[in-house]
């Protein structure tokens, strides 16, 4: 899909992959409000962060290889297969009976979900220019958004009013749209397809490492010692996989991330911003929700109105960002500017108390909004324009791919960090007579939210208090994590966006190669 696309095809088109792109940002922000009500039915508070983990992991394993297929194939027919994969995960978690079911069709849903994020993200380089990509991955991020702002609102009254059940069968019909017009207005071209060899061995080795590192993260210091042969064994395997995966992609024909996008400076630099960013994104904002509603106890739907200074945020600098890269073709301060509001917006959700009013909180939201917009969807942009169009599908899922392995690992250890603190300020905050582990607290959860307003008055305070502390450590240690990204921004290199697909490549390859071998 190399030709030359007039505004109102591109519009045409656009319209296709915002409908699959709409999927997965609905089923990442509904879920978001209805958790807690999920753990409340099915239990497992302790398994609280795997709903979300299983989810990233597997649409983080999956994206190197729908970007790969998407080269070897056509990005058509993989769009239309990630999307019925989606399809099937969402009806198989809205019968889920137990959460180690809802986590397992939580995996295959994010199988589908890897597919669409990267291949839409790749058939708008395919047929946008450079210089106007920021705009329309601008508009995406938008999609986004809007997604963003609908989704706990959507999630919380299908909660409170029917059913969290409907949370994930709410997408069938929105898929079954979008399958019907990305069949009729997206067309792959023919003569791109290749000869293809993929890379199953970096696959299985590299969902070894990845699957086991996230094990580990998860066990240490909740379910196991830190110390205990359980984690160090996950370690142990996770590392020898991702070495292997390493020693695969050196002789692989067709490898799942070709080793050589690292000796790109942009590209190394944006895969690191995106693997920070993703940590503290992902690793905190899962439990924005859980404070409101268990610390300042509103409902699904309150909650999913109290998240929208958040998801405004986003929405306006995704696309007000985007529309002033394409006007001046130039993107390099949009990172800067984001990772340091990123940072700004974390510390304020660390202040966060029992006694914290919403103005204040939803400054914060505010803020974290705003920097996340100016950050994911220029990275993307920036690794899109320092390559060649051959390298497109792996490039752009190698970009996607650090931002999700980075969430899998943030939701992983910050699940730990909540669990650990949640047992020690349990003991600290109850009443002598009314001790309770963290397990216990679990129970009491599943009995209702509702059920902790009914608690003697000391113990219900004691219960708050614990959790809202053990919250805040938890979003205090995304800081660091912001300022680290805020230097590594500092490091990225800038390539004036070019003004078609293949004009100016050799000097745009020039000027982003490394220097040295």
């Amino acid at each position: 899909m190399n030709k030359l696309f007039s505004h109102r095809q591109i519009l045409v088109i656009y319209s296709a992959l915002a409908l699959g792109m709409l999927l997965a940002a609905l089923d990442q922000t509904i879920v978001s409000t209805a958790l807690p009500t999920i753990v409340s039915d099915l239990g497992g508070l302790s398994h609280y962060s795997w709903v979300v983990t299983a989810y990233l992991l597997a649409s983080t394993i999956s994206q190197p290889i729908y970007g790969k297929l998407g080269d070897l194939y056509g990005r058509k027919r993989i769009f239309q297969t990630a999307i019925a994969i989606f399809l099937v995960g969402s009806a198989l978690c809205g019968l889920s009976q137990n959460m180690l079911e809802l986590t397992a069709f939580r995996g295959l849903q994010g199988l589908g979900a890897g597919g669409l994020m990267v291949t839409a993200l790749a058939i708008i380089g395919d047929v946008v220019p450079p210089r106007e990509r920021g705009r329309y991955q601008g508009y995406m991020g938008g999609v986004f958004a809007i997604a963003s702002v609908i989704g706990p609102l959507i999630g919380g009254f299908l909660t409170q009013h029917a059913s969290w059940r409907w949370v994930f069968y709410v997408n069938i019909p929105v898929g079954a749209v979008a399958l019907t017009v990305i069949a009729i207005v997206l067309h792959d071209d023919p003569s791109e397809r290749r000869a293809h060899r993929i890379d199953y061995e970096g696959g299985i080795a590299l969902a070894i490492g990845a699957g086991m590192l996230t094990l580990g993260l998860t066990w240490g210091g909740s379910q196991y010692p830190w110390g205990s042969w359980h984690v160090l064994t996950a370690f142990l395997i996770g590392i020898a996989g991702v070495l292997a995966f390493i020693a695969i992609e050196r002789r692989a024909a067709e490898p799942l991330i070709p080793l050589r996008l690292f000796r790109n400076g942009i590209f190394r630099t944006s895969t690191a911003m995106s693997f920070l960013v993703g940590i503290a994104l992902f690793g905190t904002i899962i439990y924005v929700s859980l404070f409101l509603q268990v610390v300042h106890g509103t409902t699904p739907t309150e909650a999913g109105l109290k998240l929208l200074p958040l998801m405004g945020g986003v929405l306006i600098t995704s696309i007000g960002g985007g529309r002033t890269i394409s006007r001046v073709g130039r993107y390099r301060a949009f990172p800067i500017a984001g990772t340091a509001l990123i940072t700004v917006g974390m510390f304020l959700l660390s202040r966060m108390g029992v006694s914290t009013g919403y103005p204040v909180i939803a400054l914060a939201m505010l803020v974290l909004g705003l920097g996340l917009g100016l950050v994911m969807p220029v990275l993307v942009l920036a690794v899109q324009n320092a390559v060649p169009r051959p390298d497109m599908g792996v490039a752009t899922a190698g970009s996607i791919f650090f931002r999700s392995i980075g969430g899998s690992f943030g939701v992983a250890i910050f699940g730990t960090i909540f669990a650990n603190r949640l047992g020690f300020w349990l003991l600290r905050d109850l009443p002598a007579s009314a001790h309770m582990t963290a397990r216990q607290a679990d129970g009491l959860l599943q009995g209702g939210l509702t059920t902790m307003a009914k608690l003697p008055p000391a113990v219900h305070a004691g219960l708050i208090d614990a959790f809202a502390r053990s919250l805040h450590t938890v979003f205090l240690w995304a800081v660091p994590l912001g300022v680290i990204a805020f230097i590594v921004s500092l490091c990225l290199r800038e390539v004036p966006l070019r003004d078609s697909g293949g004009e100016s490549l050799a000097a745009a390859m020039a000027d982003a190669a490394p220097e040295g071998p």
